[in-house]
């Protein structure tokens, strides 16, 4: 769809821009599209075509607008997503570790710290 949009762009871009050189050096070359003299019907419809051209190159730049934001949309949740693992995944790590801190307690309170009895002679 990118590669229509450029192309639609560049077609609108010649047409008024052949438009703009046939009108501006019309005097110079009307007979050699058989065009005697410029009437307002001959305009019309070059101003016709060129809007038409331009409406059709607006739609492709709006599609490929819409098909770009639904892509960031998608990237965005699927980086907040990522980052509530993370998050999940933190806490899982700090919880594991705070439980092994309280049984290792535990376990010291079960067996105290007291060093063994020497007897001296």
């Amino acid at each position: 769809m990118k590669q229509i949009n450029k192309i639609t762009n560049l077609l609108v871009l010649l047409f008024f821009g052949v438009s703009l050189v046939f009108f501006l050096s019309f005097n110079g070359v009307k007979g050699l599209f058989g065009i005697e003299e410029l009437r307002t019907s001959t305009v019309v419809y070059f101003m016709l075509i060129g809007l038409i051209l331009f409406l059709i190159s607006f739609g492709t730049n709006k599609m490929v607008k819409n098909g770009l934001e639904e892509e960031i949309s998608k990237k965005e949740a699927e980086k907040k997503e990522l980052k509530a693992t993370l998050y999940d995944l933190e806490k899982g790590i700090k919880l594991n570790n705070l439980e092994k801190r309280i049984d290792q307690k535990e376990d010291n309170k079960d067996s105290p710290n007291l060093r063994p009895r020497q007897n001296f002679k």
